[in-house]
């Protein structure tokens, strides 16, 4: 997806608000290759009047970071998404004291799908490793993460990603026997499945000091063990769409939030697709890529979007705020 049409797909912004912003070049390392991603975080140096991002918000470039002992969440985008994805969840993290950073998954992301599914199945947390890594050691202000606080939240793709992170086991039998007996469900039919279970290498271990989960719609979410799930140490949040036909509610995210105690929760938006985890689309990609529109950017009648991505921002940044919360420890 070239970066004007994920600039495209991702167009609602609300008003300029005191968030600081940079981009951070991540170096490789022997298993983890370069990463880009985008930071927010708290601040309180002038916004500009007018948006000075690809992603519609206006914020304080480079601005110094106000606080100390600051956790740290990791957003992971969908298949073939970017950076900019969930921007406006980012900054309402940064506006309640978190740091956030989105990043570009290499070989899975925006101008760079290389990566088939069997790669960056296994691939994609060990990159969510190396930017927490690299965020609470190597970044400049590194002393004001609370590397003891981590978060991480992801959508579709990464939302089977996050889970990983967190130590949920993929089972390659698990996914072969689904599709055995639900051949028409979109991983299966689309092939990726069957690349996954035939090439997929070794997952990595989980994301160490991973805390607070939030995964909406994760995709494969039927390959993870539901018993094994709700024994992870880290704290649950699911969300599924009722209507979601890339990664059907009943099949990958109703058996996990079965199982899931309090103080892990679920959530079921009703009338909702697969995009609805998406902010609403830039009303111009409707005739560059009426495809892609139709695709990403419709939803049911009476089915607001808009008004369903101020709701579920709010209710993921409650969630790991609280779950985030050194007295809860």
């Amino acid at each position: 997806m070239p970066l004007r049409l994920a600039s495209l797909l991702t167009f609602a912004a609300g008003p300029a608000l005191a968030t600081g912003f940079q981009f951070v070049e991540i170096p490789a390392t022997a298993e983890v290759p370069h990463i880009e991603a985008a930071v927010w975080y708290p601040g309180d140096a002038t916004v500009p009047d007018e948006p000075n991002t690809p992603f519609g918000q206006a914020v304080a470039m480079q601005a110094p970071v106000d606080g100390r002992d600051l956790p740290l969440v990791v957003i992971s985008h969908g298949d073939g998404g970017w950076f900019g994805g969930h921007a406006a969840l980012a900054r309402a993290l940064a506006e309640a004291g978190m740091i956030a950073v989105a990043l570009n998954h290499p070989g899975n992301s925006d101008g760079d799908e290389t990566a088939p599914p069997s790669r960056w199945i296994t691939e994609r947390p060990r990159h969510l490793a190396r930017v927490v890594e690299y965020m609470s050691s190597d970044w400049p202000d590194a002393d004001l993460v609370d590397a003891t606080r981590i978060g991480a939240f992801g959508f579709s793709a990464g939302g089977h990603s996050v889970l990983a992170a967190a130590g949920g086991e993929t089972s390659l039998d698990r996914i072969s026997a689904h599709c055995d007996t639900t051949p028409d469900e979109f991983v299966c039919r689309a092939g990726m499945a069957a690349d996954v279970v035939n090439a997929a290498e070794a997952f990595p271990a989980p994301v160490p000091g991973l805390q607070a989960v939030v995964a909406a719609a994760p995709g494969f979410g039927f390959g993870f063990d539901p018993a094994e799930v709700t024994e992870l140490d880290a704290t649950i949040q699911l969300w599924g769409a009722a209507d979601d036909e890339r990664v059907p509610q009943a099949t990958n995210v109703a058996p996990l939030a079965a199982v899931l105690e309090a103080p892990s929760e679920a959530h079921v938006v009703e009338s909702a697709g697969h995009f609805a985890f998406r902010p609403p689309c830039n009303p111009a990609l409707e005739q560059a890529n009426p495809r892609v529109w139709e695709m990403a950017c419709t939803d049911a009648a009476g089915f607001d979007r808009e008004a369903f991505q101020q709701r579920f921002n709010r209710v993921v940044v409650e969630f790991l705020i609280e779950n985030l919360d050194p007295t809860k420890r």
